[in-house]
């Protein structure tokens, strides 16, 4: 199980280190703590009651006695039960017996979270015997329950407050006490294992050194702070009176007297003395108290490390790392006095801790949310200029910055978006300022978005494999008894495991070996990888033939043991591997599993962890993460979140073992509940809503496949003793109404491979007694059976050529309504799991006619649905350059390439004049393939040259794709530079020689420009990373932010730079650009401009993808680049452009909006200018993406416009999935590129009908062409032309006849009417005019809304010109 019975892991692992790390003393000290603190999740306990005994009837306060526990517990439940519209009592975890950690919530509406309420707490009896906390806090509780609604200014603060109260920190403590002990000679200050609860929280100056497992009610209270974000807090104590405020010690531990001061100083000394200026004895600041009568503090406050010195305090805890205020309440002399002085003490706080709550009321406070599209963002930090202490906003957007009366600039900042300050703020006494922000999406280095497309499958619950295990041979009846049925033999019972224990990692592997050896025809013992300590990721395979992928047998798969203590999936897998082995060949059931399944089982994800879990371990975290403490069930990439952990490499493992194997159906076993989870683990909104994917009713019937095999899980009510109220009906749940899970491995299954995974809670128990074992495989035996038997469902086959016969690997199986695809396998066989029904599958692939059939699902079997297409013709030629295009996209024939032409290099930079004469001296060396042009030049008259490849060189060669590569606009990043003069040259030097580099120089046209800002790059200086000269041309203009399109977008003149690449751009015929710049470590796509939505995404993301996965270091998304901040992972490598950096003005968007070519941007590592000595090893990271880029721009789709006579037409217009538009062009021509999968196009042409195709577009496959062919528009003003025309013919004919009679009419008329003729040829000239002004605006292209004017406003320019 991934947490807490799954329910609240809500504590996120920067909100925890980013403060401590920013003391480097802390770095080693605190890193094993807070990684195990980070990763546990809150605890599955919170929001339930237990009720261990019935809750007592409420009586009467006395204010005379004490609440042992189990009094303590009535008392809460019945005063939550008698106000439950203001009171939730529940338990954010448990002591070290065992007793609850109750926490009574009061609030109107108190079960659900409501925006603009303050969370403010309480938390008493943390030294179990200082007593006078627990009972204050109970009858504050019932004072504020009671009172509500008849005290308006108690109904006020529940009504607007978020309160919180914990009467006891330490129950275990107080049962060990004893009334009348003052001072604490009788034991029970610390916890049950003798710990001091406050000196055992992360320090600022020392770390921590106390074992978690022996302070849970520090850990839980821990997980509490993180997750609520409470705003203001007080701990109360006893042994003095007085109240103490931050800090509690100092990096000196001096004993007493050093005043050790937080950037808070004032506001917490202002807090303290609201609490002591309303307690009548504290206000003195003379405790009088017998063991320290000259004790004094002034106004009843002291500094806490002033006072002595606490390390590991509570109080310092909440304001460094919890997003809370929070000062420490000494409230009576005797830490335990007697029951009777309870009234007086009540009397002498009551006004103190009611004053003391209105505090949260104060500062500042307000929402911030996204400018776009409104929505509220949480963990936003919140900075007050002048107090370097910063906090966070919640899950609505929501702050509470306390601050004393004053005026402060005030700025939000946030990953992702432009930071925003509010200068001036005025903050007054007595009521809280309103301040929200509003931030664009500008986002920062380390930000990224992913957005993976959502699919689905349906599936049937009846296998095609029977489960029964009855033998064929029956007994007939005899004569006499004729209506009796068939008697069958006596059943042999399967084998069963014999022995049942814990397999640590030695003991594992020595079982996966003896049974691979003893049984060698059915398993094969592989290791997929290994963990982060060189432990072996185990997988042992069993089939008939276990080594290979069989032609139409699917691959199911078993993983167990992702949290390393969460054992029984481990120990039942095993125990599986035993049960195959041994009844194969005597149980019906297992054999025919076997013999029609390949079964992968993988006992352990995670040997490291398990090897430091301990046995009898509940709900514990020891062992959960792996060695480098990361939970590796938030470790995949996620549709919904970026997930900034680094990929550990038992998750990478897993993710190549799965692109490696046409998987089915899979199942991950967890422990913690008793529940099968299945996808989506989260949503988008990150909240607990049900999170439906395509396939839903595909997974509910999977799931409830094993669940009903087990009837406790299916029951619905598991771990009643642990979590009485939670209930799962059949057994089963919708992973994100479940909670949230970022980063888990089975959607990744589902969204990024063929297979469906669901995730098993096996136990509520993580790691049981090995005594327990066989009762889980004996609850457990049939269900995981039953499920391998789910793999036989839905629809299978085979999708071949028509002509030879041959499998079409990765041909796409789609089923109409199903938004979820799959693909064949390497010999074109095919499983798709699907719910019994009838469905419209059609089966497609590049270069194929797609073919559509229905097929009907029965419950009792996979339905045999088997697709045969016909290839669309090409010449010989063009399939030899297909099949090269297919060579080089799949295996390793790009890698090889690379290995064939290695050419001998000098690596140096080359500063403007070196540069130039390189570029010539390639068009002297190389005169048949390259041509060297100027188009324009810098502001200080250097050239701007443009370099290109091809076969015919300057001429047009329209039926080619044409790529550009571009560098050096910024020229303090020259590394760009380089490797395109290196990339050009090695081009020219392997052409004639190698005949791949040949054949792909004859067939593309390649453009290369070095260096856009050749005065930029003469002002850098080597061995800058981060250095900015150099980065501007000599007008001191970024060139990047001076590309518009439009007049009424720009201020100023274009920069000389800047209009001769938009004129290079503009230039016909690009189907991809490709940009090299510097300073980060990865791949971005358009846009850089901040729009909501992008067209064509999914294609401009491929795009980058296939640079970054052909990078060794890029893809993986660990940027690492310390030196400018962007640090974290980046998902494969990626990014949306203006996640990066948000700018108007970019060169990317003047390619997309005006030249209608897709450009990446490459960012070619952290360092901007690095030592010369390492451009060999940039060279060698680069050569196979800009390799790539070659082949990918043949890829899409590509085709000639013409009408029915074979005429071409140049200028229609081709749209591509309704949005993006690109044009034919010379001779017709037209190309676009596509990211894989099916495509519609549209082809619209003045005076043409519209003409519209589907097209398939494969990842490895050449671009195939088609043909649009036009009919003429027979149509005018919507009716047919045959009607219009008959129709105008006799209007003419009417028309003339009506003139003649006219005419003869007007001849028989007096001469005076000439003097009208007269008078008409006198304004001839003015009559010429009119009709003139009126002849030019009649005249308008039915495409003329395709060109954009520059009259338009600067916010039609920019959504209405993206492509």
């Amino acid at each position: 199980m991934s947490e807490w019975c799954r329910r609240r892991r809500r504590i996120i692992m920067a909100d925890v280190w980013e403060p401590l790390l920013a003391t480097p003393k802390l770095r080693v000290s605190l890193f094993a703590f807070l990684l195990f603190l980070v990763v546990s999740p809150g605890d599955a306990r919170l929001h339930r009651i237990r009720s261990a005994n019935p809750p007592t009837e409420e009586t009467v306060e006395t204010y005379d006695k004490y609440y042992n526990y189990v009094d303590l517990t009535g008392r809460l439940q019945s005063l939550a039960q008698k106000h439950p519209h203001i009171a939730n009592l529940s338990s954010i975890g448990q002591s070290v017996e065992g007793r609850e950690l109750w926490v009574m919530r009061i609030t109107k509406e108190p079960n659900i979270d409501t925006p603009g309420k303050p969370r403010f707490k309480y938390v008493g009896n943390m030294h179990g015997d200082e007593t006078v906390s627990r009972q204050v806090l109970m009858y504050l509780v019932e004072y504020l329950l009671t009172k509500y609604g008849e005290d308006p200014r108690i109904t006020e603060l529940v009504n607007t407050t978020d309160i919180y109260i914990m009467p006891s920190m330490n129950p275990d403590g107080f049962e060990r006490s004893q009334e009348g002990d003052c001072n604490g000679d009788k034991g029970g200050r610390n916890n049950a294992k003798d710990v001091d609860l406050n000196r055992s929280f992360p320090d600022q100056f020392d770390g921590i050194t106390v074992d978690p497992d022996n302070i849970p009610e520090v850990m839980a209270v821990i997980r509490w702070i993180q997750e609520k974000k409470f705003v203001l807090s007080g701990n109360l104590h006893g042994g003095t009176v007085v109240a103490s405020y931050p800090f509690d010690d100092s990096a000196f531990h001096q004993r007493q007297g050093h005043y050790s001061q937080s950037e808070d100083d004032g506001l917490f000394r202002y807090l303290a003395l609201v609490y002591s200026k309303n307690h009548p004895e504290m206000k003195t600041g003379e405790p009088n108290c017998p063991d320290a009568q000259d004790e004094t503090f002034e106004d009843g406050i002291t500094n806490g490390a002033q006072w002595y010195d606490v390390p590991g305090g509570m109080q310092d805890y909440n304001y460094l790392y919890g997003n809370c205020l929070e000062i420490t309440m000494e409230l009576s002399c005797c830490k335990y006095p007697l029951s009777t002085e309870l009234h007086k003490e009540w009397d002498l706080n009551r006004e103190s801790l009611l004053a003391y709550i209105e505090k949260v009321h104060i500062g500042v406070r307000g929402y911030v949310k996204d400018a776009i599209s409104g929505a509220a963002l949480t963990n936003v930090s919140i900075l007050v200029a002048g107090i370097r202490h910063n906090l966070t906003t919640g899950q609505y957007g929501d702050y509470y910055r306390l601050l004393l009366p004053g005026t402060y600039n005030i700025t939000a900042v946030a990953q992702g978006y432009a930071s925003m300050t509010v200068h001036n703020v005025q903050v007054v006494d007595g009521k809280p300022t309103e301040l929200n922000f509003t931030l664009a999406p500008v986002v920062s280095d380390t930000a990224g978005s992913i957005t993976v497309p959502t699919t689905s499958t349906p599936l049937t619950s009846d296998p095609n494999i029977s489960t029964t295990t009855i033998n064929s041979t029956w007994v007939v009846p005899s004569e006499g008894n004729k209506s009796s049925l068939p008697v069958f033999p006596p059943e042999e019972q399967p084998t069963q495991p014999q022995v049942f224990r814990h397999h640590n990692y030695a003991d594992m592997e020595l079982f996966l070996r003896m049974y691979s050896s003893k049984f060698p025809s059915i398993t094969h013992l592989d290791s997929i990888g290994q963990s982060v300590e060189g432990r072996e990721l185990y997988v042992m395979v069993i089939s008939d033939n276990p080594t290979v992928h069989e032609h139409g047998e699917p691959e199911f798969k078993y993983v167990g043991n992702m949290h390393g203590n969460e054992v029984v999936g481990r120990e039942l897998l095993l125990n599986l591997i035993e049960y195959l082995c041994r009844n194969y060949g005597t149980d019906t059931e297992v054999t025919n599993l076997v013999n029609n399944t390949r079964i992968h089982i993988m006992p352990s994800m995670n040997p490291d962890g398990y090897e430091v879990a301990t046995e009898g371990d509940v709900t514990g975290y020891k062992g959960r993460n792996n060695s480098n403490n990361f939970d590796l069930n938030r470790n995949f990439p996620d549709q919904f979140t970026i997930i900034k952990a680094p990929r550990q490499p038992e998750t990478i493992a897993v993710m190549n073992w799965l692109k490696s194997h046409p998987f089915v159906l899979s199942a991950n076993l967890h422990g913690g509940s008793l529940v099968v989870n299945y996808p989506y683990d989260d949503d988008k909104e990150g909240v607990t809503q049900y999170s439906q994917c395509p396939d839903d009713k595909v997974f509910q019937q999977v799931a409830r496949a094993y669940s009903q095999e087990n009837p406790l899980m299916h029951n619905g009510h598991p771990c009643e003793d642990l979590y009485p109220k939670e209930y799962f009906q059949d057994g089963i749940v919708n992973g994100a109404n479940w909670y949230n899970v970022p980063g888990g491995m089975q959607d990744w299954n589902y969204l990024n491979t063929n297979c469906f995974e669901v995730t098993i809670e096996l136990g509520c128990v993580k790691y049981p007694m090995a005594k327990e074992l066989p009762k889980y495989w004996e609850q457990n035996r049939r269900a995981l059976l039953q499920f391998i038997h789910q793999v036989h469902s839905g629809i299978k086959g085979t999708v071949s050529d028509l002509r030879d016969g041959t499998g079409i690997p990765n041909a796409t199986i789609s089923v109409k309504d199903i938004d979820h695809s799959i693909i064949t396998a390497h010999t074109g066989d095919y499983w798709r799991l699907l719910v019994p029904g009838t469905y419209s599958v059609t089966a497609s692939a590049h270069g194929y006619t797609p073919v559509t059939t229905y097929a009907t699902v029965s419950k009792h079997r996979a339905e045999v649905v088997d697709f045969r297409l016909t290839r669309i013709h090409s010449d010989p030629s063009e399939r030899e350059f297909d099949s090269l295009i297919k060579d080089l996209s799949l295996g390793q024939g790009l890698e090889q390439l690379v290995r064939s032409t290695a050419t001998e290099n000098n690596f140096r930079y080359k500063r403007y004049k070196e540069l130039s004469a390189s570029l010539r001296g390639l068009t002297l060396n190389f005169p048949k393939i390259t041509s060297l042009r100027s188009f324009g030049q810098s502001v200080e008259f250097r050239t701007i040259w443009a370099l290109e490849i091809s076969n015919k060189p300057g001429e047009a060669e329209p039926s080619e794709p044409k790529v550009r590569f571009v560098a050096g606009i910024h020229g303090n990043a020259p590394v760009g530079t380089e490797l395109l003069l290196e990339f050009a040259t090695f081009l020219c030097m392997n052409y004639g020689k190698n005949p791949v580099i040949t054949r792909l120089i004859n067939e593309t046209r390649i453009v290369i420009v070095p260096s856009i800002n050749p005065d930029g790059r003469e002002q850098a200086i080597e061995k800058q990373c981060t250095s900015t000269q150099g980065l501007t041309n000599s007008h001191g203009k970024d060139l990047d932010t001076d590309f518009f399109g439009n007049a009424s977008q720009r201020v100023v003149e274009a920069q000389p730079e800047t209009r001769a690449m938009m004129d290079l751009i503009l230039d016909k015929g690009y189907t991809l650009s490709v940009a090299l710049d510097g300073g980060s470590l990865v791949a971005t796509y358009p846009y850089d401009k901040p729009v909501q939505s992008v067209e064509n995404e999914g294609t401009l993301k491929y795009l980058a993808s296939v640079y970054a996965k052909n990078h060794p270091k890029m893809h993986l998304g660990d940027t690492g680049c310390s030196n400018n901040g962007q640090m974290g992972n980046i998902p494969d490598g990626i990014m949306r452009a203006a996640e990066r950096q948000s700018h108007m003005g970019s060169m990317k968007d003047f390619s997309m909006d005006f030249g209608h070519c897709p450009e990446i941007t490459v960012y070619s590592g952290c360092c901007l200018f690095p030592p010369a000595e390492q451009l060999p090893t940039l060279w060698a990271e680069n050569k196979k993406p800009l390799l790539s880029m070659l082949v990918e721009v043949h890829k899409g789709v590509r085709g000639v416009v013409r009408d029915k006579s074979g005429k071409p037409i140049i200028g229609a217009i081709i749209v591509l999935n309704g949005g993006v538009r690109v044009f034919s062009g010379e001779e017709g021509y037209f190309r676009a590129l596509l990211a894989p999968g099916n495509h519609n196009i549209e082809a619209v042409a003045d005076g043409y009908q519209q003409q519209r195709q589907e097209v398939v577009v494969s990842s490895y496959e050449a671009a195939s062409s088609i043909v649009i062919e036009f009919d003429m528009d027979n149509n005018i003003f919507g009716l047919p032309r045959e009607f219009v025309v008959a129709s105008a013919a006799a209007s003419m004919t009417a028309l003339v006849v009506t003139a003649c009679i006219i005419w003869c009419v007007c001849a028989a008329k007096s001469n005076h009417q000439k003097d009208g003729f007269h008078r008409l040829r006198q304004h001839r000239d003015d009559y010429d005019d009119e009709i003139r002004l009126t002849s030019m605006g009649s005249k308008k292209s039915l495409l003329a809304h395709e060109f954009q004017d520059e009259s338009e406003s600067d916010e039609e320019t920019l959504y209405a010109n993206k492509i």
